[in-house]
C-alpha cells in the first residue's frame, strides 16, 4: 500500500487542506507534503495523530475487506494485514483478520534493532495486553518503565501515555490485542 497517496485521498475525500491536516495533527504542513509524495514515513505515533486528526482509525485506513459476508475464522501468515508504515528497520505492526468487524483487534508486532513506536507517547481508548515471543523490548505507560524479555507481558489502560522501543540488537517480537481495535 501507498501510505502517502492513501493519505491525500482520504485527506482531499474529506475537504481537508494539508495545512488544516497537520494543524489538527499538531505537525507541519511540509512534514504532510512530505509523506504524501512518499519522501518520509510517518512513526507508528505520528501516523496515529494524523489519522486521530482526519478522523479515521489505523484499522479502516489500512483494511482489506474481506471477500464475502461468512466471517472468517482461519487466516495464513500472508493474510494478515500490515497496519504500521515504514521499510527496513520500522515497527511492523500485521493485524489479523478485518478490526472494524471484531470488538478485539490482535497485532503481531515486529521491532528490528533500535525500532520504536516514535518519540511521542501514544495515547488511545481502550486496554492494551501483549506477550514478547521472541527478544526483548522497553515498555513505557505512564512514569513506569520496564524493559520485558520473551515470556513477559504487560497489560494497562491505553489512555495512559505509553511507548514501546527496542535497545537490544536482536529482533523483537509481540502478540498483543486491544480492545476497542485503534490501529
Amino acid at each position: 500500500m501507498n501510505i502517502g497517496q492513501r493519505l491525500k485521498h482520504i485527506r482531499t475525500e474529506r475537504g481537508l487542506s494539508q495545512r488544516e491536516l497537520a494543524a489538527r495533527a499538531g505537525l507541519t504542513n511540509g512534514t504532510i507534503s512530505l509523506i504524501e509524495t512518499d519522501k518520509t514515513s510517518p512513526s507508528v505515533a505520528s501516523l496515529k495523530s494524523l489519522l486521530d486528526a482526519i478522523p479515521i482509525s489505523m484499522a479502516e485506513f489500512f483494511a482489506t475487506l474481506e471477500e464475502d459476508d461468512s466471517p472468517k475464522v482461519f487466516y495464513t501468515a500472508e493474510e494478515f494485514t500490515e497496519v504500521a508504515p515504514g521499510g527496513p528497520g520500522d515497527v511492523s505492526l500485521r493485524q489479523l483478520g478485518n478490526a472494524r468487524a471484531h470488538l478485539l483487534q490482535v497485532l503481531h508486532e515486529t521491532y528490528p534493532p533500535g525500532a520504536d513506536t516514535g518519540p511521542e507517547l501514544l495515547s488511545h481508548e481502550g486496554e492494551e495486553a501483549g506477550i514478547i515471543t521472541e527478544g526483548e523490548i522497553e515498555v513505557t505507560v505512564g512514569d513506569a518503565v520496564k524493559i520485558l524479555q520473551t515470556g513477559d507481558g504487560y497489560l494497562f489502560d491505553s489512555r495512559q501515555p505509553h511507548r514501546f522501543r527496542n535497545l537490544s540488537d536482536k529482533v523483537c517480537r509481540i502478540v498483543s490485542a486491544l480492545t476497542p481495535p485503534v490501529f
